[in-house]
């Protein structure tokens, strides 16, 4: 007889607006949130060689801030819309919210890990702080402006905080004369590498050329040295957003409204490369990003998506052909009517969320499509999920998020799948970032915080066995102590990412503050959104579902990372593992699944591929 005893458990607005548009004084009636959007102008870059940087490790760690300094402000483009809501659109509350958001049977997990990342004293250099991080097998990477550092999976410090251009010491650039700000990192799943970019203005935001300065990890290790990137954009590249591709690295901006599409194949090998790009009108539109282990068909265009009132969801499509630049299309190739929201907070105003103890509000953000587009590729089908933020409409201003999660099968077209606002209570909740792990669970974490609440950091989850559209009950990641009475930017960003190790852990941060004076401080958690399964001959199960009779039924039924709760007794199976599922038995609970006090006997186990951990089970 084998008795194993081993702890471990494997984690895996439909209304009336009357809209103006602006870019600077002039009005571009062709850039109506109404009309039809084009794009046009293929451009093709020149080529960049790059450079070589010197290893992370080795770059010097940035100096905490002397609080006396002056605090930078990041500029941000004023809002594009300009838009009057009649009294009669702000009285459409937002169908999809629920009285009771989180009604499920299971709730959202608490943190498993929780650390503080950078903040203003120690990396950041001022408002906003940008915060966004990606995680690898090995390393967590953060970014702020203007500042990057690299944990590993533990939360401690490996480097930094290193300034972004130390990466281009020496190269005498922009890149590295520079310091500008709104970065980016992305771990590369398909290649086991690392992006990291921000953007330079040498002479001032609107006085050309500019620069997208992307760095691309020489191997997988984030500590090590990079090839280095300087490509020159014609047009001010304000708020860029990358996703990784098979084919390309994908931008857009919203200031020149571009689609860009990077070499990755060479900038992978640290060979000269070209980007291309499209303008675009409308708003700005968001990439899609891969997760997980399988890339799409191959020819597949990368998803660009924006949300635009009327209800709307536009997906576009861009296909690159860098062998044949004039092959390349950057097109609209759907428009999804979604349940209706109201588009805006505000009135588009930065000064927007309340906090406690402060008459300083918040900019929300509103206008813009929330990192990130997570693109998934199940083979069965296709997932994209985004959010952004509305307005409820319970109240006047109120904001939440509407989340999506769009599906494809094979050659087909985008459908809504679900789609859900986020407002379970009378607090705003914006800033946020939504993601799906290899078993379909979602996760989505935002800033909370209202007039009798600091500003916070939560999170709430749903599992694929939830009622479409909802979210379980949310979870704290870190609560705030204090208020930004300073200044209204906030955010302009945050970023849930997956764990590519087991596909199942949420890696989020954010930022919040426990001390006015001294600014912001940002929060890196992660959690796992673990999957029950119950076992008990009667079938009952305690009233738990889902509820098998068998061992190996519930094996057959559970996805990877689940657990299997097994109700004590005898079981006379032989139990087979054929698929590359990790799951963990656990048994000995009693029937009412409430304790564990016997073990439960199997007569075999056979395990032919993936894994199981075992715990009070006795195999004879």
């Amino acid at each position: 007889m084998i008795n194993i005893r081993s702890i471990a458990v494997i984690v895996l607005f439909c209304f009336s607006l009357v809209v103006n548009v602006f870019s600077g004084n002039t009005l571009h009636a062709q850039e109506n949130l109404f009309g039809t959007p084009e794009a046009s102008g293929l451009f093709v870059s020149d080529v960049v060689t790059p450079a070589v940087s010197q290893e992370v490790w080795q770059l010097p760690v940035t100096e905490p801030r002397d609080p006396t300094d002056p605090a930078r402000i990041f500029p941000r483009r004023p809002p594009k819309y300009e838009i009057a809501i009649t009294k009669g659109d702000t009285e459409m509350i937002d169908p999809l919210v629920r009285a009771l958001d989180g009604e499920n049977s299971t709730r959202t997990p608490s943190p498993d890990l929780s650390f503080d990342g950078m903040s203003l004293q120690n990396g950041g250099s001022g408002w906003p702080p940008d915060t966004i991080g990606d995680v690898g097998p090995n390393h967590y990477v953060q970014m702020v402006n203007t500042s990057f550092a690299i944990f590993d999976k533990s939360g401690n410090t490996l480097t930094g905080p290193t300034s972004i251009n130390q990466l281009w010491q020496g190269q005498g650039n922009a890149c590295e004369t520079r310091n500008d700000g709104d970065p980016v990192v992305l771990y590369d799943p398909l290649a086991d590498r690392w992006l990291i970019s921000q953007f330079a203005y040498p002479n001032g935001r609107f006085t050309a050329p500019y620069y997208e300065c992307i760095a691309i990890s020489q191997t997988a290790d984030p500590t090590e040295a990079y090839y280095l990137y300087a490509f020159e954009i014609t047009n001010f590249p304000d708020y860029p957003k990358f996703g990784v591709w098979p084919d390309a690295y994908y931008m857009s901006t919203n200031v020149d409204d571009g689609a860009y599409a990077f070499d990755r194949n060479r900038m992978l090998q640290g060979q000269s490369a070209t980007y291309q790009r499209f303008q675009f009108t409308g708003n700005f539109k968001l990439p899609s990003d891969l997760d997980g282990p399988t890339p799409p068909p191959s020819g597949t265009p990368n998803y660009f998506y924006t949300m635009k009132a009327g209800n709307i969801l536009e997906v576009w499509e861009f296909h690159v052909d860098f062998t044949t630049p004039s092959n390349s299309t950057f097109t609209l190739s759907q428009s999804l009517t979604t349940t209706p929201f109201n588009y805006g907070v505000c009135g588009f105003s930065w000064d927007c969320i309340p906090q406690k103890g402060t008459p300083q509000r918040l900019d929300v953000i509103s206008e813009w499509p929330m990192w990130r587009l997570q693109y998934r590729n199940f083979t069965t089908h296709a997932t994209l999920v985004g959010n952004f933020t509305v307005d409820v409409a319970d109240f006047p201003n109120h904001a939440g998020i509407r989340w999506f999660e769009l599906r494809k099968t094979g050659s087909g077209l985008w459908t809504i799948y679900q789609e859900g606002t986020h407002s379970p209570d009378a607090h705003h909740r914006w800033m946020g970032s939504v993601a799906m792990d290899g078993n379909g669970n979602i996760a989505l974490g935002y800033s909370v915080s209202s007039a009798t609440l600091f500003p916070a950091i939560r999170y709430a989850t749903r599992s694929p066995s939830d009622a479409p559209g909802t979210l379980q009950s949310e979870t704290t990641l870190m609560a705030g102590t204090a208020s930004q009475t300073s200044i209204n930017r906030w955010g302009d960003y945050s970023s849930m990412n997956v764990d590519p190790s087991d596909d199942t852990t949420f890696w989020y941060t954010n930022e919040y503050l426990t001390n006015s004076a001294q600014g912001w401080r940002t929060r890196i958690g992660t959690f796992k959104i673990e999957s029950f399964v119950f076992v008990e001959p009667g079938g009952s199960c305690g009233g738990n579902t889902p509820c098998f009779t068998t061992i190996g039924a519930a094996m057959g039924a559970a996805v990877s990372g689940s657990i299997i709760r097994i109700a004590e007794g005898s079981y006379d199976e032989d139990l087979i593992l054929n698929t590359s599922k990790k799951i963990t038995l656990q048994g000995g609970w009693n029937s009412a699944f409430t304790t564990r006090s016997s073990n439960s006997i199997v007569t075999t186990i056979t395990i032919n591929n993936g894994s199981i951990i075992v715990d009070y089970l006795v195999v004879q």
